[in-house]
């Protein structure tokens, strides 16, 4: 499974982005895909997680109301739409896609997109 993520960029506080993340190869196999971040310094966290079927997501305390993660199967693609952002969001965003093969859990990732959010 191959992933690139897009959209990323500078922004001042209060506004939008939307990141993509276009997934390739072997993207049968993918379960929960979800987006991560990481702030210099800091450990990479998850921001949000959408299940194979789109039925169930997941939100960071820190994005909820905010954030909206969505995908299309049939497109191979996720995305992430960010509202009402802060300067305390600016990180580079990860892109992850599972999958489970005899029991063993695999993750993939992209190679990031940076956002920046100016005050």
């Amino acid at each position: 499974v191959q992933l690139v993520e897009s959209g990323g960029g500078l922004v001042q506080a209060g506004g939008s982005l939307r990141l993509s993340c276009a997934a390739s190869g072997s993207t049968f196999s993918i379960t929960t895909m979800g987006w991560y971040r990481q702030a210099p310094g800091k450990h990479r966290d998850v921001v949000a997680t959408i299940t194979s079927g789109g039925g169930s997501t997941n939100y960071a305390d820190s994005v909820k109301g905010r954030f909206t993660i969505s995908r299309d199967n049939a497109k191979n693609t996720m995305s992430l739409q960010m509202n009402s952002l802060k300067p305390e969001d600016t990180a580079v965003y990860y892109c992850d896609a599972r999958t489970v093969s005899w029991g063993v859990r695999y993750d993939y990732w992209g190679q990031g997109t940076q956002v920046t959010v100016s005050s």
